[in-house]
């Protein structure tokens, strides 16, 4: 299924992509400097929109085998250095403090513990470095956030281990972050979040 998955990725995103994800995520990769770590960086699809006049080093982190070999297919659209590790976002294998960003987007949704992943994420990153985040997550709407349940086991063995209803935001206040901004998109269902590692 992940084979399958990573293959048919970029062709069944691709009309939201053009539609709009991709101008979210043009915006929110411009925001990156230094040293960057991209967690869950899929088949590569954030690459063209980083700045090598602005990131140093790019490292990427994804458990995909199959993800990364794309991704890696796609890595001189950066135009820089980019590191790639395969791995789960509950356990990176870098040092306390090394990165002045971290940026998911449409990830967390696929870990096995979001709590855990905050922790990791505040570890690695620099104090007073940023996070930036771009989630679908669980929406306010009683019944629709019922129906986000109710198609969620179903959900995770089609797309890969994706939950409908990840509360990401939550999690993301309660690991100490400092979000300092959040917009939501289509009726809460997507969001941008910004934070400072304190």
């Amino acid at each position: 299924m992940a084979k399958l998955f990573a293959n048919l990725y970029d062709t069944v995103m691709g009309p939201l992509e053009k539609r709009w994800i991709a101008s979210v995520r043009k915006k929110i990769i411009f925001k990156t400097q230094g040293q960057v770590l991209e967690i869950g960086a899929g088949t590569g699809i954030n690459f063209p929109f980083y700045s090598k006049q602005k990131v140093d080093r790019l490292t990427v982190i994804e458990p995909n085998q199959y993800m990364i070999e794309q991704a890696r297919r796609k890595a001189q659209s950066f135009h820089g250095p980019i590191d790639f590790h395969q791995g789960v976002a509950e356990s990176l294998p870098f040092a306390d403090e090394q990165f002045d960003t971290v940026v998911a987007t449409l990830v967390l949704c696929s870990v096995n513990d979001p709590r855990k992943v905050f922790q990791e994420i505040r570890r690695v990153c620099k104090k007073g470095g940023r996070i930036l985040l771009f989630e679908h997550v669980r929406v306010a709407s009683s019944s629709l956030a019922a129906l986000q349940d109710f198609l969620t086991p179903v959900w995770r063995r089609i797309c890969d281990g994706c939950s409908l209803n990840r509360d990401t935001s939550r999690y993301m206040r309660e690991s100490g972050i400092h979000v300092i901004r959040e917009k939501k998109y289509l009726k809460g269902i997507f969001v941008e979040l910004e934070g400072i590692n304190q």
